[in-house]
């Protein structure tokens, strides 16, 4: 027959035992549960800017529809790397997402010589957020109406004129250079911290000319600050309908647009991934949702996962020979 004490150790050991499992279902229960805490959403450049204001629109979707806090945080510099790159090496646990754009999950690859992260192979995809058309615009001091009238300009004053982008590698210097080159012509490059930053002086005429984001000078074109002379898009945008495509004014296969997709961390576990990819996809088929980024010159984004992760590969391969031609680099 047991001795009581024998009995009492026993016991004792069975009720650590049985603690500790508990404590362990209970963490595993607790890591299980996504998301328990704030998320953080990184955008790459300055607030005002077309990519800003998306990310704020899905950033307060998102917070509903997860039950957390979304913040949204701007870290500017080096044409978005900087952001991109502390996502990269965020902990890949699916609290910290950037809003990538075609600048920092596509094209900086091709221009920057020392690239701090792998575009592809450092970020797990979510889904593509938004295309927002791109519209050449100048300012009304500049003495031309249409595209055809603007080539002529170029043409009789090479490397006199200058245009604004959000920096190098951003979606409207990619738009401007492709335009250069189908329209053999040449236009001096002023770029900026930021879209937001260049809408400074290109309404002022400072730098008359930008293939800007439609959010960002839609206003402007409306009260006669700005004059629009073409949509980049294939087809004309609802918003400005009477404004014609750059096709239909004479510039052959012309298509340049500017999209922003939500990235995590590479290592980002699947389900968390899965959450989050579900939720934005939800978010971006809201008729509400729809509406607002239609309303600002914009379509919501359909790829998601490694539908994204497709496009991306191919818009980096689109873009590898506009930026050969137009010389476009960094040294860093």
């Amino acid at each position: 027959m047991r001795s009581p004490s024998c009995t009492r150790r026993a016991l004792l050991r069975a009720l650590i035992a049985a603690g500790m499992m508990g404590q362990s279902i209970a963490l595993a229960s607790g890591q299980g549960s996504f998301p328990n805490k704030p998320v953080r959403l990184i955008v790459p450049f300055a607030p005002g800017g077309s990519t800003d204001v998306l990310t704020r629109l899905i950033g307060a979707q998102m917070s509903t529809r997860l039950k957390e806090p979304v913040t949204v945080e701007n870290r500017t510099g080096a044409s978005g790397n900087i952001a991109a790159d502390y996502v990269a090496k965020a902990p890949p646990d699916g609290y910290t997402l950037v809003m990538g754009s075609i600048g920092t999950h596509a094209t900086n690859s091709l221009i920057y010589r020392n690239m701090p992260y792998d575009p592809v192979n450092d970020f797990a995809p979510i889904a593509l957020a938004g295309e927002v058309t791109l519209v050449l615009v100048v300012h009304p001091d500049l003495q031309v109406q249409s595209v055809s009238e603007l080539v002529q300009l170029l043409k009789n004053r090479p490397g006199s004129i200058s245009y604004a982008s959000g920096g190098v590698g951003a979606s409207q210097h990619l738009a401007a250079e492709l335009f250069k080159y189908s329209t053999h012509t040449s236009m001096l490059h002023v770029p900026y911290k930021g879209s937001a930053g260049a809408l400074v002086d290109l309404v002022s005429g400072r730098v008359p000319v930008m293939f800007a984001d439609l959010p960002l000078v839609l206003p402007h074109i409306e009260n006669g600050a700005l004059r629009a002379l073409a949509v980049c898009d294939p087809v004309r945008n609802a918003v400005i309908p009477r404004v014609q495509t750059m096709q239909e004014a004479g510039v052959a296969d012309y298509v340049a647009t500017a999209w922003y997709a939500l990235f995590a961390p590479a290592q980002t576990p699947a389900d968390h991934l899965q959450i989050l990819q579900r939720n934005v996809a939800d978010i971006l088929q809201a008729p509400e949702v729809i509406k607002a980024i239609q309303d600002i010159g914009a379509k919501p984004g359909d790829a998601v996962g490694e539908k994204l992760r497709a496009f991306q590969l191919k818009e980096i391969a689109r873009w590898k020979t506009v930026v050969k031609v137009a010389g476009i680099s960094m040294d860093n």
